[in-house]
């Protein structure tokens, strides 16, 4: 086959490609539409109740007004603030733990059943356990967003650590490397893309820690404005804001 015809077949490829995620990409935003312009049509007919579910036109006219009064920026600041604080708690306090556990066998296996423990409690109901120990307030909140991410943070990486090939750590410790060089020259080099991913993880997972800190506590943020409309029956003022909070988090990389 000539270096042309190889040129060719990959541009056709290429093209195949590009047309397959245009369709995609145009499918999903037939069925937003379709789904939205179903829910405006009920709406409209009296078919539900719009007291409870709001509709479209009436959700975008209300986040544009808190746009434009700039009663919406500030909220969306502080739950931003907060999940990254807690996002940059939660990824060093979970990779400071894992390499302790790394380090000392005998810690690892004193843990391991904590870890297992906390990772499958709902980290929910540590909610109020954060509030009586640290008071109603930001710091609360930061710490919900921290404890979401950190136990998670600390299985996955220390998983990764003990799969790095077992060979790389003989060779360096025939060649005299001792547990500090081991550590810096394979161990955390070898798990590099898995830290990054677990980085990406965190932001979603102290994202959604903090929404529910202020669900709780907060006096401020999207997660205050989504209680406090269900909590004055305005429905719509909890839908609106639940817009920012899924822009915020679709922005971040999943993978």
């Amino acid at each position: 086959m000539q270096p042309h015809e190889i040129e060719a077949i990959h541009r056709n490829h290429l093209r195949r490609m590009a047309k397959q995620r245009c369709l995609v990409v145009a499918t999903q935003l037939a069925l937003f539409l379709l789904f939205i312009g179903i829910w405006e049509g009920l709406a409209r007919a009296n078919a539900i109740n719009v007291l409870i579910f709001s509709y479209p036109s009436k959700m975008w006219q209300l986040f544009w007004s808190m746009i434009l009064d700039g009663s919406l920026l500030p909220h969306v600041a502080i739950t931003v603030g907060e999940t990254v604080v807690g996002f940059l708690l939660g990824t060093l306090l979970g990779t400071l733990l894992a390499t302790l556990i790394w380090w000392s066998p005998f810690l690892s296996r004193v843990l391991e059943p904590y870890l297992v423990v906390g990772n499958s409690m709902p980290k929910v109901a540590l909610g109020p356990v954060f509030i009586v120990g640290l008071g109603p307030g930001l710091v609360s909140v930061i710490a919900m967003g921290c404890a979401i991410s950190v136990i998670i943070t600390t299985i996955v990486i220390y998983t990764s650590f003990k799969e790095v090939n077992p060979n790389y750590v003989k060779v360096v410790q025939t060649l005299g490397a001792n547990k500090r060089q081991t550590f810096t020259m394979v161990i955390l080099p070898a798990t590099i893309p898995t830290i990054l991913s677990t980085l990406k993880v965190n932001v979603g997972l102290s994202w959604v820690g903090v929404i529910v800190g202020e669900f709780l506590v907060s006096q401020k943020g999207l997660g205050y404005l989504i209680i406090y409309g269900f909590q004055v029956f305005n429905f719509t003022l909890m839908k609106v804001m639940k817009i920012p909070a899924l822009l915020v988090r679709a922005g971040v990389p999943s993978r």
